[in-house]
């Protein structure tokens, strides 16, 4: 569903913040993409979602390369940044009707589909009221909400768990379940290792721009656990850095 191959992207010259990357994400599977804080995660899913542009390395979606084809790309997938920006001014259904205008989805096909997350979300009760007056893990709902009636075949979340409450993080494992039920895939970056190493049909494990292990979970920690795992590579790329 995903393919990046040799990626690179840099924001100042000589200084990339992810190099020659290469991994993909199968159909049907949940991928957890991990690493350290600045290790270029955000980078590469801004990138995959076509909202930074790259010039080193190609990216498909569903065969579809973001390049020369981003709208057919986009239209299959759903991006979900770890501070999603919502407008404030509108309600919540307005701010969810207007996301099916952009993608040209029909109210009547998707409004079954709003009905249904935002019930399981348990926000049905606030769609009328302001996005002004939502928590932050409201908004989160919210912006979930928007990604998921999209029925997307690539998911791609940024810290998807941070300020949901126990239930809503549990409706969203659910709903990842169920994207690669019906042949979709999911990537999505976390910092909460446990999550990802129970819920991640594979990993790929990032550290200062550089993929260092992908592949299915069971074979990346073996008889380990996936934080051990983490901190081994991370304790690794210091020393190697020292002797820098």
């Amino acid at each position: 569903m995903l393919t990046i191959r040799h990626f690179s992207k840099a924001y100042t010259e000589n200084k990339p913040v992810v190099e020659n990357l290469s991994f993909t994400v199968p159909a049907g599977q949940i991928t957890g993409f991990i690493g350290h804080n600045g290790a270029g995660k955000t980078t590469t899913l801004r990138c995959v979602a076509g909202i930074l542009n790259f010039t080193e390395g190609t990216i498909l979606i569903d065969g579809r390369d973001i390049h020369t084809e981003p709208v057919k790309a986009k239209q299959v997938t759903a991006f979900l940044p770890d501070n999603p920006e919502l407008y404030d001014f509108m309600t919540g259904i307005k701010y969810l009707k207007l996301v099916a205008d952009l993608y040209r989805i029909p109210m009547q096909e998707c409004s079954a589909q709003i009905k249904e997350i935002a019930e399981r979300y348990d926000m049905t009760g606030v769609l009328g009221s302001q996005i002004s007056g939502y928590s932050h893990g409201m908004k989160q709902k919210l912006a979930l909400i928007s990604a998921l009636m999209r029925r997307p075949k690539l998911l791609l979340l940024d810290e998807p768990f941070v300020g949901l409450d126990p239930t809503a993080a549990f409706v969203t494992k659910e709903y990842l379940k169920e994207i690669c039920g019906r042949g979709g895939a999911v990537l999505f970056s976390t910092h909460v290792l446990e999550v990802a190493e129970k819920l991640c049909d594979r990993v790929a494990i990032i550290s200062h721009g550089r993929l260092v292990v992908e592949g299915p979970t069971a074979e990346v920690v073996g008889q380990e656990s996936l934080e051990s795992i983490f901190m081994e590579i991370s304790s690794t790329q210091k020393e190697e850095q020292g002797h820098a």
